[in-house]
C-alpha cells in the first residue's frame, strides 16, 4: 500500500512557538563536527522504502547528521504517531502544533519496512503525543508486536517518549517488551526549563527506573547532549542518577542547533573529552557506552547492541 504525505507548505511554520523568541547565533562547526552529504545508492534505496511506505523518520526530521552513514546500510529509525510533536523543547527540530490522529495502519506499514530492509535490529521512536489519554503507549506497544510478526528474528529497541501523567502508560509500553527501553535525559536537571521545558527530570529518571523494576532482564539505555552550558560535575552527577536507576547503556552527544530560534551551542565538545567520560562511565558500571560528538541514541544502535549483549553476558559469566 502507498501512502501519500502531503509536504509541509512555507505558510506551516515548523515551530511557530518559537518564532517569539530573538535570535541566537549559529557557531561554525569545528572539523570533527563535520561529515558528507548523503548520496550513495543504499541511501537512495533506503530512502525510496521509506516514501513506499509512507513512514516519517526520525534521521530526517531531527536533522541528524548521521543520516547518510546509517541509511546506506539500511538503517533507519522509524518515528511513530505522526511528525508533529506536542512539546517544544528547546534543542529539538521535530515540528510542533497539533497532531492528526493516530493511524491504525502505521504498526504493520513500519514493520513490512523493517522486513524489506532486512533490518536484525530496529529502532522504534516517537513524537511527544501530550494529546493522547495514553501518550501513545498502545501504538508502541501495537509496533512492537508487528514487528515481532513482520520479522521475528530482528531485535527491537523503542525510545520513548516520558508518558508525562498518563497513567498507566508506562507499565503498557514496558509490557511490550523490546529488546531495549530507551528513553533519554537529553541534559542536565538545571537545563530542563530552557531545554525541556514539558518534562521533568526526576519524572524521566523514574521511567528508566520502573522499566528495570518491571522486566530487570529488559536493557535499559539513556542519552545526554553536551554543549548547551552543563557543567562537568553536572554530567558526571546523570551519570550516577542514571547508573542508581539501573541503566545499562549510556550515550553522550554534541549538541547542534536546528536554527537560531533554538537554544544556542555554547561550546563544542573536543573528541578527547568525550573519551574521557567514557572512561568514567565505564567505571561507575555501565555495560555500554557510546561516547562522541556525533553519537547519537541510534547511531551504530545495532552493533551496539551486540556489543551490550556481549558485555552482560561476561559479567553473568563471572
Amino acid at each position: 500500500m502507498t501512502v501519500v504525505i502531503e509536504p509541509r507548505t512555507a505558510r506551516q511554520l515548523r515551530h511557530p512557538e518559537k518564532q517569539g523568541r530573538p535570535d541566537t547565533p549559529i557557531q561554525r562547526k569545528p572539523q570533527w563536527l563535520r561529515v558528507r552529504a548523503p548520496g550513495s545508492s543504499g541511501y537512495a534505496a533506503t530512502r525510496a522504502i521509506v516514501r513506499e511506505a509512507g513512514l516519517v523518520t526520525v534521521c530526517e526530521e531531527a536533522g541528524c547528521p548521521n543520516i547518510g552513514e546509517c541509511w546506506e546500510k539500511s538503517h533507519a529509525t522509524m518515528m511513530i504517531m505522526g511528525e508533529v510533536c506536542t512539546r517544544a523543547c528547546g534543542f529539538c527540530n521535530v515540528a510542533t502544533g497539533k497532531p492528526a490522529p493516530l493511524d491504525p495502519t502505521e504498526p504493520a506499514r513500519v514493520a513490512e519496512a523493517v522486513a524489506r530492509m532486512g533490518l536484525k535490529h530496529v529502532v522504534i521512536t516517537s513524537v511527544d503525543r501530550d494529546d493522547l489519554a495514553d501518550g501513545g503507549a498502545r501504538h508502541f506497544a501495537q509496533t512492537v508486536a508487528a514487528i515481532r510478526a513482520a520479522a521475528p528474528a530482528a531485535t527491537i529497541e523503542i525510545l520513548t517518549p516520558d508518558f508525562l501523567r498518563k497513567k498507566n502508560a508506562a507499565e503498557i509500553a514496558i509490557a511490550a517488551r523490546a529488546d531495549v527501553f530507551n528513553h533519554n535525559l537529553e541534559t542536565v536537571p538545571r537545563l530542563y526549563h530552557s531545554i525541556r521545558p514539558g518534562a521533568r527530570y526526576y519524572a524521566s529518571l523514574r521511567l528508566l527506573e520502573r522499566a528495570k523494576e518491571v522486566n530487570p532482564a529488559q536493557f535499559t539505555k539513556s542519552g545526554l547532549m553536551l554543549g548547551l552550558g552543563e557543567s562537568r560535575d553536572e554530567v558526571l552527577q546523570v551519570m550516577d542518577d542514571m547508573r542508581c536507576a539501573g541503566v545499562d547503556f549510556i550515550t553522550v552527544g554534541q549538541y547542534l542547533q536546528p536554527s537560531r530560534k533554538h537554544a544556542a551551542v555554547e561550546r563544542f565538545v573536543p573528541p578527547e573529552e568525550f573519551k574521557a567520560l567514557a572512561a568514567i562511565a565505564y567505571a561507575k558500571g555501565f555495560l555500554m557506552v557510546a561516547a562522541s560528538p556525533l553519537t547519537r541514541s541510534s547511531h551504530h544502535a545495532g552493533e551496539d547492541f551486540e556489543r551490550l549483549r556481549a558485555a552482560r553476558a561476561a559479567l553473568d559469566a563471572v
